[in-house]
Protein backbone atom coordinates (compact mmCIF):
# COMPACT_ATOMS: atom_id res chain seq x y z
CA UNK A 1 0.00 0.00 0.00
CA UNK A 2 2.98 2.36 0.88
CA UNK A 3 3.89 2.30 -3.19
CA UNK A 4 -0.04 3.09 -4.28
CA UNK A 5 0.67 6.43 -1.69
CA UNK A 6 3.94 7.01 -3.14
CA UNK A 7 2.23 6.94 -6.60
CA UNK A 8 -0.50 8.99 -5.51
CA UNK A 9 1.76 11.72 -4.23
CA UNK A 10 3.96 11.55 -7.30
CA UNK A 11 0.40 12.01 -9.68
CA UNK A 12 -0.23 14.96 -7.00
CA UNK A 13 2.93 16.65 -7.65
CA UNK A 14 3.39 16.24 -11.14
CA UNK A 15 -0.17 17.62 -11.58
CA UNK A 16 1.11 20.96 -9.56
CA UNK A 17 4.28 21.30 -11.50
CA UNK A 18 1.67 21.13 -14.81
CA UNK A 19 -0.02 24.09 -13.59
CA UNK A 20 2.58 26.40 -11.89
CA UNK A 21 5.85 27.40 -11.46
CA UNK A 22 7.73 25.43 -8.98
CA UNK A 23 10.66 23.21 -8.36
CA UNK A 24 9.83 19.96 -8.36
CA UNK A 25 10.98 19.28 -4.74
CA UNK A 26 8.44 22.19 -3.65
CA UNK A 27 6.07 20.39 -5.55
CA UNK A 28 6.63 17.18 -3.94
CA UNK A 29 7.02 18.77 -0.44
CA UNK A 30 3.43 20.41 -0.85
CA UNK A 31 1.98 17.08 -1.77
CA UNK A 32 3.62 15.22 0.87
CA UNK A 33 2.40 17.67 3.94
CA UNK A 34 -1.08 16.19 2.95
CA UNK A 35 -0.10 12.64 3.37
CA UNK A 36 1.86 12.94 7.01
CA UNK A 37 0.97 9.15 8.10
CA UNK A 38 3.65 7.72 4.86
CA UNK A 39 6.19 5.81 5.74
CA UNK A 40 10.17 7.32 4.96
CA UNK A 41 10.22 4.49 2.06
CA UNK A 42 7.11 4.99 0.15
CA UNK A 43 7.86 9.00 1.03
CA UNK A 44 11.46 8.59 -0.76
CA UNK A 45 9.57 6.23 -3.59
CA UNK A 46 7.55 9.52 -4.22
CA UNK A 47 10.80 11.24 -5.07
CA UNK A 48 12.23 9.07 -7.00
CA UNK A 49 9.09 8.80 -9.18
CA UNK A 50 8.94 12.53 -9.26
CA UNK A 51 12.37 13.35 -9.80
CA UNK A 52 12.70 10.52 -12.27
CA UNK A 53 9.51 11.57 -14.25
CA UNK A 54 10.97 14.84 -14.39
CA UNK A 55 14.62 13.93 -15.68
CA UNK A 56 13.15 11.76 -18.56
CA UNK A 57 10.26 13.93 -19.39
CA UNK A 58 11.24 14.39 -22.80
CA UNK A 59 11.73 10.71 -23.51
CA UNK A 60 8.56 9.83 -21.60
CA UNK A 61 6.49 12.59 -23.74
CA UNK A 62 7.85 11.20 -26.86
CA UNK A 63 6.32 7.64 -26.25
CA UNK A 64 3.25 8.67 -24.81
CA UNK A 65 2.98 10.74 -28.38
CA UNK A 66 4.37 7.25 -29.98
CA UNK A 67 1.31 5.36 -28.18
CA UNK A 68 -1.59 7.36 -28.05
CA UNK A 69 -3.04 7.90 -31.65
CA UNK A 70 -6.13 10.52 -30.72
CA UNK A 71 -4.70 12.61 -28.30
CA UNK A 72 -1.32 14.94 -28.06
CA UNK A 73 0.66 14.93 -25.01
CA UNK A 74 -0.11 19.22 -24.20
CA UNK A 75 -3.82 18.63 -25.07
CA UNK A 76 -4.70 15.27 -22.81
CA UNK A 77 -6.17 15.80 -19.28
CA UNK A 78 -3.00 16.09 -16.99
CA UNK A 79 -3.89 13.69 -14.42
CA UNK A 80 -4.09 11.10 -17.41
CA UNK A 81 -0.94 12.11 -18.94
CA UNK A 82 0.78 12.24 -15.73
CA UNK A 83 -1.07 8.68 -14.67
CA UNK A 84 1.37 7.66 -18.18
CA UNK A 85 3.89 9.48 -17.08
CA UNK A 86 4.61 8.23 -13.76
CA UNK A 87 4.14 4.72 -15.41
CA UNK A 88 6.32 4.81 -18.00
CA UNK A 89 8.85 5.75 -16.21
CA UNK A 90 8.74 2.70 -13.96
CA UNK A 91 8.39 0.59 -17.40
CA UNK A 92 11.12 2.50 -18.83
CA UNK A 93 13.88 4.63 -17.22
CA UNK A 94 13.70 3.18 -13.24
CA UNK A 95 16.28 1.47 -11.85
CA UNK A 96 14.38 -0.70 -9.89
CA UNK A 97 12.81 -3.04 -12.94
CA UNK A 98 8.83 -4.37 -11.92
CA UNK A 99 6.20 -6.51 -13.12
CA UNK A 100 4.56 -4.77 -16.14
CA UNK A 101 1.37 -5.75 -14.79
CA UNK A 102 1.71 -4.21 -11.50
CA UNK A 103 2.54 -1.00 -12.88
CA UNK A 104 -0.38 -1.06 -15.00
CA UNK A 105 -2.67 -2.19 -12.81
CA UNK A 106 -1.72 0.20 -10.36
CA UNK A 107 -1.70 3.18 -13.07
CA UNK A 108 -5.31 1.99 -14.01
CA UNK A 109 -6.56 1.90 -10.22
CA UNK A 110 -4.96 5.84 -9.64
CA UNK A 111 -7.02 6.40 -13.05
CA UNK A 112 -10.24 5.30 -11.52
CA UNK A 113 -9.59 6.89 -8.37
CA UNK A 114 -8.61 10.34 -9.56
CA UNK A 115 -9.74 10.23 -13.52
CA UNK A 116 -12.64 10.62 -15.26
CA UNK A 117 -14.67 7.82 -16.56
CA UNK A 118 -12.65 6.95 -19.68
CA UNK A 119 -9.24 7.47 -17.84
CA UNK A 120 -8.94 4.14 -17.17
CA UNK A 121 -9.22 2.79 -20.59
CA UNK A 122 -7.16 5.44 -21.82
CA UNK A 123 -4.21 4.70 -19.87
CA UNK A 124 -4.66 1.07 -20.35
CA UNK A 125 -4.70 1.47 -23.84
CA UNK A 126 -1.25 3.15 -24.14
CA UNK A 127 0.37 1.51 -21.34
CA UNK A 128 -0.86 -1.95 -22.57
CA UNK A 129 0.90 -0.37 -26.49
CA UNK A 130 4.00 0.42 -25.12
CA UNK A 131 4.13 -2.64 -23.68
CA UNK A 132 3.14 -5.21 -26.83
CA UNK A 133 6.39 -2.98 -28.40
CA UNK A 134 8.51 -3.33 -25.94
CA UNK A 135 8.00 -7.46 -26.55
Amino acid sequence: MSRRNAREVALQALFQLDFNEMESVEALESALNEKKNMSDSAREYAKILVCGTKDHLGKIDELISKHSTEWKVNRMPSVDRNIVRIALYELGFSEEKLAANIVINEAVELAKRFGTDSSPKFVNGILGAFIKEAQ
